[in-house]
C-alpha cells in the first residue's frame, strides 16, 4: 500500500509539471492582443490590420461605442455588480436600518428571551421596515436619476448628483446639529447651509445621530421590564427563595406584559413615526 502511494505521488507531480510546461509553451506561441474601436465601421479595417495576427495566435478585440460615449452592456453589468456588492453598506449606513435593528435588539434583550425572535426574523423585519420608510426616497431616486440615465438623457455624473439629493434630504432630517458640527470641526469644514456639507461629513454625522436616538429609545423600553425584575427579586428575597434565579420567574410576567400591552405594535409604530 505504501509503494502504491509513492507511485501515485510521483505520477501526480509528473502530471503537474507536464501541464505547467505545456501551458508555458502555449502562452509563448499566443499572438498579440489588440483593442479596436468600432468607429472604423463594420467592414472597414483598423490601421495596421495586417499586423494584428502573428503566428497561430488569436485576436482579442475590445469594442467601444465610438464617439457616442454611451456605456456598453459589459460596463453596465460591471457597474450593477459593483452597486450590488456595496448595497449592504449603503443600506445600513445611509437609511433607517441602524435605528430599527438596534431598537429591535433592545426589545429582545429587555424581555429576556435570548434567541426569540431569532436574528433572521429581526433582520428581515428591519429590512422591510426600512423599505417602507425609505420608499419615497427610493422612488425619487429612480425617477430623477436612474430612469433618465438609463434612457441616455443625462450623464453618469449628473445621475450620481441627482441620486445624492434625496439621500441627503433624508439624512438632514435625522441628523442632529451637534453631531454635524462635531465632524465639521474635525474635518475643518465650515458651512452656511446644509447643502455645503460634504457627503463624507454628513454620513458619519447621520450614523452617530442614529446610534444616539436608538439608545435613547432602548433605555425607555428597558424601564418597565426592569421594574418587573425588581419586584420579582424583592418578592423572592422576602420569601427566602434566594437560590431561585429571579429571571426564571420574571420572564413569563414580562412576556405577558408585552403581549397585553400590544408591545410589537407600540414599539414598531413609534419607531417608524420617529422618521416622519
Amino acid at each position: 500500500m505504501t509503494k502504491l502511494k509513492k507511485w501515485y505521488c510521483r505520477l501526480s507531480i509528473a502530471f503537474a509539471v507536464f501541464v505547467l510546461v505545456f501551458s508555458t509553451v502555449s502562452l509563448s506561441k499566443a499572438g498579440r492582443v489588440y483593442a479596436t474601436d468600432n468607429s472604423y465601421g463594420a467592414t472597414e479595417k483598423a490601421p495596421n490590420a495586417s499586423d494584428q495576427k502573428t503566428g497561430d495566435g488569436e485576436i482579442f478585440s475590445l469594442t467601444l461605442n465610438g464617439d457616442t460615449g454611451s456605456l456598453t452592456s459589459t460596463v453596465r453589468i460591471l457597474i450593477v455588480l459593483t452597486v450590488i456588492s456595496l448595497a449592504p453598506s449603503i443600506l445600513i449606513m445611509m437609511t433607517s436600518f441602524i435605528r430599527i435593528i438596534i431598537v429591535l435588539h433592545f426589545v429582545r434583550a429587555a424581555i429576556g428571551t435570548q434567541t426569540s425572535p431569532p436574528n433572521q426574523v429581526l433582520i428581515g423585519l428591519a429590512l422591510f421596515l426600512t423599505i417602507f420608510i425609505m420608499w419615497p426616497t427610493f422612488t425619487k431616486i429612480n425617477t430623477d436619476a436612474i430612469q433618465p440615465f438609463d434612457k441616455g438623457e443625462i450623464t453618469q455624473e449628473v445621475a450620481l448628483e441627482k441620486a445624492e439629493g434625496p439621500i441627503r434630504e433624508f439624512m438632514y432630517g435625522q441628523t442632529q446639529t451637534k453631531d454635524l458640527n462635531l465632524f465639521c470641526d474635525i474635518a475643518k469644514v465650515k458651512y452656511d447651509d446644509y447643502d455645503d456639507v460634504p457627503f463624507y461629513v454628513l454620513v458619519p454625522s447621520f450614523i452617530l445621530s442614529e446610534l444616539r436616538t436608538a439608545f435613547i429609545i432602548g433605555f425607555v423600553i428597558y424601564i418597565p421590564f426592569i421594574v418587573i425584575d425588581m419586584v420579582v427579586a424583592s418578592v423572592l428575597m422576602s420569601m427566602g427563595m434566594m437560590m431561585l434565579p429571579p429571571t426564571t420567574i420574571s420572564l413569563p410576567f414580562k412576556i405577558l406584559l408585552f403581549v397585553l400591552a400590544d408591545g410589537w405594535d407600540l414599539v414598531i409604530g413609534n419607531v417608524v413615526r420617529t422618521f416622519y
